[in-house]
């Protein structure tokens, strides 16, 4: 249920279980935490899914067989930030819950049109892990990590471009991930991590 695909140093994961939502198991999640600190080899690491959700978060039964709370989901999006290459999620659909965690993890984050972001942390009474609220207030401002974390808003992609938590609205964010990922490719792995690193 998680493809990785390897292209040289560009790798692609994706979560394949399109009829449940691509939401994760614990298994799943272990997964794609394993395969975020394998792809350090790697200069690119795309996240996509299939269907049309990128994920609904945890899966309900795991959820509540303490899933929703698990630290993996915390490995996970640190394996991604401090990956030394660049770090693509290219959404073919809606994100929710803990799989935002990977996404605001990103460096780039793509999306297909009418596509929309929510965390219903709050009205399910869960915390969201550690990282996740300080991400999104860095990318979009606290008030709007208050809206989605505290108001439960589900935010369109469009607008969350406007916010700075989409950085392209485009038919086929793999394809525009494979155009931006070119001149990483072309670089050695230590001028990208420098470049990197200079952005902070």
């Amino acid at each position: 249920m998680i493809r990785l695909d390897k292209d040289g140093d560009y790798w692609t994961a994706t979560i394949d279980r399109p009829e449940k939502a691509n939401s994760l198991t614990q298994d799943m999640l272990e997964q794609l935490c394993q395969i975020a600190e394998d792809a350090r080899t790697a200069r690119v690491l795309v996240l996509t899914g299939t269907g049309k959700v990128f994920s609904a978060g945890a899966d309900l039964d795991a959820a509540k067989a303490g899933l929703a709370t698990s630290p993996l989901w915390e490995r996970l999006s640190a394996a991604i930030a401090r990956h030394r290459g660049l770090t693509i999620c290219a959404l073919n659909g809606t994100v929710a819950g803990g799989a935002m965690g990977m996404f605001l993890a990103c460096d780039l984050r793509l999306s297909v049109p009418n596509a929309k972001l929510f965390y219903p942390v709050m009205k399910l009474g869960f915390l969201p892990q550690p990282s996740d609220p300080k991400r999104l207030a860095a990318l979009a401002g606290p008030s709007r990590a208050k809206m989605i974390f505290m108001g439960g808003a589900k935010v369109t992609v469009e607008e969350a471009q406007t916010w700075g938590l989409i950085d392209r609205i485009i038919d086929d964010p793999l394809a525009e991930a494979r155009l931006l990922a070119t001149d990483t490719l072309a670089a050695t792995s230590d001028h990208a991590a420098g470049i990197k690193a200079l952005i902070g």
